[in-house]
């Protein structure tokens, strides 16, 4: 990427620090060159091609004055060979639902689970560190997804055990007597996200292992390195097969998994356009079950009586939190035409006090991009709604600049419909001001949009407010009234309609989604009551059983 010559461009630069001035305790000693994969319980010595990493987080050359690139480590690039065989042990331990782990009771399961996530909390600052590295996410952003993806795990804990007791009574009617229970899919192909690698990730993980499937884990492309402090954790507290890595490029790879027809579950969280070409090359579309987190432009419906100060405070955290890199985030605004002026200028002011700079500093919101590719198509998407009449509200402010990896927060106003950006996910901080006069004209464009993940409506209006909810309800997930476009808590569903998502991921939904109703039934005999009570009497079977979980 070439610098800019611009002085704000230069500032940007000036942001990077040399090696001696970052702190100790998050500072990179060494390279982390990861040696081994995980396929069918054991850790492999790996000896193919490697993929070298290096972070978004340039290096400042004191004696040159020049940024360098940063090589953070390397992992393997396993071929369709090690795939295969990652599959197969993943199919084996399954072993059409006989296999030890999808047959042990969840308590059991649970115990597995609770010795990995021991393992788990004594690599928190390894994997934290990587997770700035890697990404470029802040220090307290990056503990706080893995404390939260700790926290994540004992409440699917807690739900599962809920879940396994509430379907431990039996139901009488009509004659019958049956007993239903949540039985696991089969093989799940786990593939995460690099903005939330770690949480994100075990979003789809953790409950389909608590319920019993067997996976294939393919670690996102940025976000890569920071599960290897876990492969130790993964051989040595689950049954062999049951958690198998999959390593390597995912256009050479991920098409064999699904043209195999052995993939039960299709558990992604990326694009839309990924997904659908995914589902088509599996052969056997009826049996694929998909849980899927994909695209989003969620809008913001700003009207004539809103807070201003508030709603700015809300917008800037929603649009620009980790740099706007995340499905939730604000992504355009519909604003008021009578409110616009002063909404745009509360905002420019208070975007002079966002704190721009390198993960581990205080007060930063703004950090280096990850994708390396990201800043160049921000670039051409402020290029292209110049060219169409928009202005650059902050220009005086840095509003537009860019330094390789740092991307400037830009405000662009006023955005039509000609632009890419009314359109496209930027993923990264630029927010688009649409001024509206009509609330059909927000409305059009959410029932119009490919997506329908989030809204997030900023008025006291009783009428107008209720008059969106009940217009916008069928046709997204999620409303948030007077606040940004979140996830949180993860109690709440969390799903999308459209080309947004399919399935709902919270504690309890994520636990159905992979798991299916299994229903043992018998006429209401005496003979028959003899024999339930037989078997759950001498725990001859493993699924028709009342044991509680504590």
């Amino acid at each position: 990427m070439a610098e800019q010559t611009n002085p704000i461009s230069k500032d940007l630069k000036s942001l990077f620090s040399t090696l001696a001035d970052i702190p100790e305790d998050i500072r990179i000693e060494s390279p982390l060159h990861q040696k081994q994969i995980l396929i069918d319980g054991a850790l492999r010595e790996w000896t193919g091609d490697f993929h070298e990493v290096y972070s978004p987080i340039l290096i400042s050359n004191k004696e040159t004055g020049a940024t360098e690139q940063l090589l953070i480590g390397s992992y393997p690039i396993a071929t369709t060979k090690e795939t295969q065989e990652a599959l197969d042990a993943a199919v084996r331990a399954y072993d059409g639902g006989r296999g030890a782990w999808p047959a042990m009771h969840i308590n059991e399961r649970i115990q597995h689970l609770t010795r990995f996530v021991s393992e788990m909390k004594a690599q928190r600052q390894q994997i934290v560190k990587l997770i700035v590295w890697e990404i470029s996410k802040t220090v307290a952003d990056a503990e706080k997804e893995f404390d939260r993806t700790i926290d994540y795990i004992n409440e699917t804990v807690r739900s599962a055990k809920q879940l396994s007791n509430q379907t431990n009574a039996f139901q009488v009617t009509q004659g019958f007597i049956g007993q239903t229970k949540r039985v696991p899919h089969g093989v799940v192909l786990c593939m995460g996200p690099f903005n939330y690698p770690l949480n994100e990730t075990f979003t789809t993980l953790i409950p389909a292992l608590i319920m019993g499937n067997t996976i294939l884990f393919k670690p996102p492309k940025h976000g890569t390195l920071l599960f290897e402090p876990l492969l130790e954790a993964f051989s040595s507290c689950f049954p062999k097969g049951v958690v198998n890595t999959v390593y390597g490029r995912g256009r050479d790879i991920v098409p064999m998994l699904m043209e195999s027809g052995k993939i039960d579950v299709l558990a992604l969280i990326g694009s839309s356009r990924v997904a659908d070409a995914l589902k088509k090359m599996h052969p056997k579309s009826n049996r694929l079950k998909s849980v899927l987190g994909l695209d989003a432009k969620n809008a913001a419906i700003i009207l004539p009586d809103a807070d201003l100060t508030h709603t700015v405070r809300e917008v800037i955290a929603g649009a620009l939190s980790f740099n706007g890199q995340r499905c939730t985030a604000l992504k355009v605004l519909f604003v008021h035409h009578e409110i616009v002026a002063p909404f745009n200028q509360i905002l420019v002011e208070a975007l002079k006090q966002i704190g721009i700079g390198l993960p581990w500093q205080k007060g930063i919101t703004i950090t280096p991009l990850a994708e390396p590719e990201k800043p160049a198509y921000l670039k051409a998407c402020v290029d292209d709604a110049l060219a169409k009449g928009a202005d650059v509200l902050n220009a005086a402010d840095g509003g537009g600049a860019i330094y390789e990896s740092f991307v400037h927060p830009t405000v662009l106003y006023p955005v039509n419909s000609a632009m890419k950006i009314y359109h496209e996910e930027q993923f990264g901080p630029v927010i688009p001001i649409v001024p509206f006069t009509a609330l059909s004209e927000p409305v059009e464009y959410i029932m119009n949009s490919p997506y329908g993940q989030q809204v997030s409506i900023f008025s006291q209006d009783t009428d107008a407010v209720s008059l969106l909810i009940d217009t916008l309800a069928n046709q997204i997930g999620r409303i948030n009234l007077n606040s940004q476009c979140q996830r949180s808590p993860d109690t709440f569903p969390f799903n999308g309609r459209k080309d947004s998502a399919d399935g709902t991921l919270s504690v309890d939904e994520a636990l159905i989604a992979f798991s299916v109703d299994s229903v043992v039934v018998t006429k209401q005999t005496p003979e028959n009551e003899q024999l339930i009570r037989s078997i759950l009497e001498t725990g001859g079977s493993r699924r028709l059983t009342n044991e509680v979980s504590f």
